[in-house]
């Protein structure tokens, strides 16, 4: 089978990039042909179809007459409309499987697929389609649900693009034009949910997804980890408590760090790199917080061997996150986590078994969190870390994965 990936982004961006080149490495794993189409950026990975690949937007950095092509593009891409055509008249490809595109890539890929008869999957990461600013995430950073059922105007009113007007005004434009034209339930095939609680929270605010094919399926950890778990390569000292991701608001981060800060005698790292970097290391040196390490952006063995000797990972998250490749990864190390309890995490972390939640944005809940997880009894704690590592077999196997997938292709072809 010949599998057509499409993203934003060709480089381990976030979690949606994380899922996008794990799908694409299981597929050549089990003999299929995977063809990519993303952008162009300059961290991408290196890949046969780069050539075909439209350049990279940025709407907030473009300046003149860049910046009016780029918000046309926002809308509706006419140069990935017309590399992609390129791209599916050389390859044919049987099926395309989608993740991230709107904002980039953007509707324009929609029309080509359907015009060629390409059949379209599309991963949910994030909740684009039913909220402007994706998030569910006011200007003010507060849980905000406003644009129930087409009111989108709310996301103009509540500056909800990180509280910026212009960016919301964009944001809710090209919402309104897209349902209006390219009503997603319409020209994909079958989205795949990647927790109970976004499968749950899109047909809420747009009943359409309901009465369109639809799966829920869990992310899945990739081999190159899974090995590298195998290796049991582990200090066993489990000295610090460790923060990797995107440094951006949704995140939570200055709430992890204000924990910190009343918790001086334990040590985080945080891995990444974000909009907020600056702002944060500003923020340590300002508390003169000598217990935090801004480690810097780490990928690969470098990384599982960070995640591994850590106490515990944190996911401070305050929006409502999905399947975090965060956890999925940490228990595939047999590492527990501290969680929010926000969104699809609390479908994954199971208090005092594989972690512990609390309560999302609240800088008290978290330390008092912090406290309990670093006072737990040796026993106690390699028990959690078994039974993290047992849940990460039962839930984010990658053969299960790979087995529902292809069903799902097939039934669609």
């Amino acid at each position: 089978m010949k599998i057509l990936l499409i993203d934003n982004f060709h480089y381990r961006r976030g979690g949606a990039e994380v899922v996008y080149l794990n799908t694409g490495n299981i597929l050549q794993l089990h003999g299929h042909e995977v063809v990519y189409f993303s952008q162009k950026w300059p961290n991408n990975i290196s890949c046969d179809q780069s050539k075909f690949f439209p350049s990279g937007i940025d709407v907030k950095t473009a300046r003149g007459c860049k910046r009016i092509k780029c918000i046309i593009n926002y809308f509706y891409n006419f140069d990935a409309a017309r590399k992609l055509k390129k791209i599916i008249l050389k390859e044919k490809p049987d099926i395309a499987h989608i993740h991230l595109f709107w904002g980039g890539l953007s509707a324009s890929i929609l029309n080509v697929l359907k015009k060629n008869n390409i059949p379209v999957v599309h991963t949910v990461h994030d909740y684009r389609m039913v909220c402007p600013a994706y998030a569910f995430k006011n200007g003010k950073s507060e849980i905000c649900e406003k644009c129930h059922l087409w009111h989108y105007f709310n996301c103009i009113r509540g500056k909800c693009s990180k509280n910026n007007l212009l960016m919301s005004i964009l944001m809710t434009l090209e919402m309104y034009f897209r349902n209006l034209f390219f009503n997603p339930t319409k020209y994909i095939s079958s989205f795949i949910f990647v927790s109970n609680f976004s499968k749950n929270k899109h047909i809420e605010h747009d009943k359409r997804f309901a009465s369109t094919r639809n799966v829920v399926l869990y992310n899945f950890s990739n081999s190159d980890i899974i090995n590298f778990a195998k290796s049991g390569i582990s200090s066993s000292n489990y000295n610090y408590y460790l923060f990797y991701g995107r440094l951006s608001y949704e995140k939570g981060i200055e709430t992890l760090i204000e924990a910190f800060s009343i918790h001086q005698d334990k040590n985080l790292k945080i891995v990444g790199t974000g909009p907020l970097e600056s702002l944060l290391k500003e923020k340590c040196k300002k508390l003169q917080l000598k217990n935090i390490d801004f480690v810097g952006y780490k990928t690969g063995s470098e990384l599982y061997s960070l995640v591994c000797n850590a106490k515990f990972v944190c996911v401070p998250s305050e929006c409502y996150e999905n399947n975090p490749m965060t956890i999925i990864e940490s228990y595939t190390l047999g590492t527990p986590v501290i969680g929010a309890a926000i969104g699809g995490i609390t479908e994954i972390i199971l208090n005092d078994k594989t972690g512990y939640t609390f309560i999302a944005g609240d800088i008290d809940s978290l330390a008092k969190t912090i406290d309990i997880a670093d006072k737990m009894k040796q026993d106690s704690y390699y028990c959690m870390k078994a039974n993290a590592k047992q849940f990460a077999e039962e839930n984010f196997n990658i053969n299960n994965y790979y087995n529902a997938l292809i069903k799902l292709y097939e039934e669609i072809i």
